[in-house]
């Protein structure tokens, strides 16, 4: 299950990285519950444009984000990327403890926090594949989704607390300095021991590997499927704010119910650090347990019912963004796996942009259980693309080795073959031996 932890390159990163997620989820909660109950006036809809500005950026700078990802050492990318979320962390924090902030103030750091996350995704989750091996780097994705959800079991529920005892001020605060944690883990990696890249001649940028995308039916679908999920079942801190306020419980509640989602996130990264390998139908079969489970969270009575559901949730919700994060990574060519990834990061983050507001508006207008339903009908509809997909391919088939026993063909890493750069190669004659042909009646 730890084998990725063998890399003492992975071992840094990720103690770095559990505790800025720490952090991150600490600010994640405070911020939600400022714009929700400080800055307005229980409003939902503009919790949800907060977060489509916050999410926006990936998606309108896809084309740049991925470039950078395969162009430049993704190291120092982290390293300035973490450092302008420390700083812009430092500035909110400001706001907040002198009673400056406003509703268009937080709209803005938003959309700045939305900017620093644009390039820092797809550079995090592609500098994975440069401390691990090929073998292990499904391990290592399942081991980063361990380290972000065993912070999202601790963060949340602190920074509730912290919220009504200190203020919301001080989480900032807090967060800005688990900055430091990541930033000192960068810098005492071994360069040396980082894969070598591979070099990518030609300038297709994003075209390229949009291309690539649009070429393989199977990615096609994980990101439709992804985008589903992304859109409309996956604002969960829409549906927990607005429903512990229901519930009558406070920013504390809240947090609760953010870590008690953490509880079944973990457990199934751990399950999916076990797989060999990431495979598609296991992300189909999570999508259509995410649906089921939002369905039946949205009709649950009671405060505490509803948090038990919500570890199905969890649990559903990242088996499939690991099992499709890992799929991603490891049957994507090495030289455009940056700008896949980029993709893939605008898909899942650009979504929010798209089904936020939407669900937003829904809660003001209908109720936080209808949002919800229309997340886990979303959630099924993706199950049912996945699974229409596996039927038309022609990869499910029965098993060779028994009779009742459906398999479906697994994709292995897909390399793109490119032209030969003229000047890499000499077009003189080569020297040749003769071949001798036997005479007739010799």
């Amino acid at each position: 299950m730890f084998r990725s932890f063998r890399s003492f390159n992975y071992r840094i990163w990720f103690l770095g990285a559990v505790i800025s997620n720490i952090g991150g989820w600490m600010q994640a909660t405070a911020q939600d519950w400022v714009v929700l109950t400080e800055l307005t006036a229980n409003d939902a809809t503009a919790m949800g444009v907060t977060m489509a500005l916050q999410f926006g950026p990936p998606l309108v700078l896809v084309s740049l984000t991925g470039w950078v990802a395969d162009r430049f050492d993704r190291r120092r990318v982290l390293l300035c990327t973490q450092t302008v979320l420390m700083l812009l962390a430092v500035a909110v924090a400001v706001l907040l403890l002198t009673d400056v902030m406003t509703l268009p103030l937080m709209f803005c750091f938003a959309a700045a926090f939305g900017v620093a996350n644009a390039f820092d995704a797809p550079a995090r989750q592609a500098f994975v594949s440069d401390m691990v091996s090929m073998e292990d780097m499904s391990n290592a994705v399942a081991l980063n989704s361990a380290s972000f959800n065993m912070a999202r079991l601790i963060g949340p529920a602190v920074g509730g607390v912290l919220i009504v005892v200190m203020g919301s001020g001080w989480v900032f605060v807090a967060n800005a300095v688990t900055f430091l944690a990541m930033i000192v883990a960068l810098l005492l990696i071994r360069s040396p021991e980082l894969t070598p890249r591979s070099k990518h001649r030609r300038n297709g940028g994003l075209a390229e590997g949009f291309r690539y995308v649009r070429g393989r039916s199977d990615l096609v679908v994980v990101f439709v499927m992804v985008f589903l999920i992304g859109a409309f079942g996956m604002n969960f801190p829409i549906y927990a704010s607005t429903m512990a306020l229901e519930f009558g419980r406070e920013a504390d509640g809240y947090g609760v119910l953010s870590s008690v989602l953490a509880i079944g996130s973990l457990t199934g990264a751990l399950l999916a650090a076990r797989r060999d390998r990431a495979r598609v139908r296991v992300l189909v079969l999570a999508a259509g347990g995410f649906g089921l489970a939002s369905l039946l969270s949205a009709a649950m009575p009671g405060y505490w019912s509803y948090a038990a559901v919500l570890i199905l949730v969890g649990f559903s919700t990242v088996t499939m963004l690991t099992t499709a994060n890992g799929y991603v990574q490891t049957t994507t060519d090495a030289a455009l796996r940056g700008r896949v990834l980029a993709l893939y990061m605008a898909v899942i983050m650009g979504s929010t942009p798209v089904g936020a507001p939407i669900a937003g508006w829904i809660v003001d207008t209908f109720s936080a259980r209808t949002s919800i339903m229309v997340g886990g009908v979303a959630g099924l509809t993706a199950f049912a693309i996945g699974v229409g997909w596996m039927m038309r391919s022609g990869r499910l088939h029965r098993d060779a080795e028994a009779r009742f026993r459906l398999t479906l063909d697994e994709t292995r890493p897909i390399s793109v073959i490119r032209e030969m750069d003229p000047t890499s190669y000499d077009d003189r004659t080569a020297a040749t031996t003769p071949i001798r042909l036997p005479r007739d009646g010799a």
